[in-house]
């Protein structure tokens, strides 16, 4: 009985017990690199290029802020800039009322007039 018991023992061991856990570790194969490749690649042109592109153009519009110019804030704060130095504008929002605002928060600049159509 001792000796039916330690070769059904032995069987179930050699049989639920691979002998592939002794091979060498497979590495991604050739599809999954493309796969990884092609998402990489996807997320560079519909995510990191259109972003750096809209960084550009804010950074551009910025730097051409200029004394009369209407513009629109990020807060939607409609007003023409009276003053422009280094890191700040005075924007003029009614008659005799201006705030001054970081020139990052400008969001867009408007055709002229449009402030009179308003």
């Amino acid at each position: 009985m001792k000796i039916a018991m330690r070769s059904i023992l032995a069987l179930l061991a050699t049989a639920l017990i691979s002998p592939a856990y002794a091979a060498a570790p497979a590495g991604p194969g050739g599809v999954e690199l493309i796969m990884l490749v092609v998402m990489m690649v996807v997320f560079y042109f519909f995510l990191i290029r259109p972003q750096q592109k809209r960084a550009k153009e804010h950074k551009n519009l910025v730097e051409s802020l200029s004394k009369g110019d209407e513009v629109v804030t990020s807060g939607g704060i409609l007003g023409r800039i009276t003053k422009v130095t280094d890191d700040f504008v005075v924007v003029e929002i009614s008659n005799n009322l201006e705030i001054k605002l970081q020139k990052g928060s400008v969001q867009a600049t408007l055709p002229k007039g449009t402030m009179k159509s308003i």
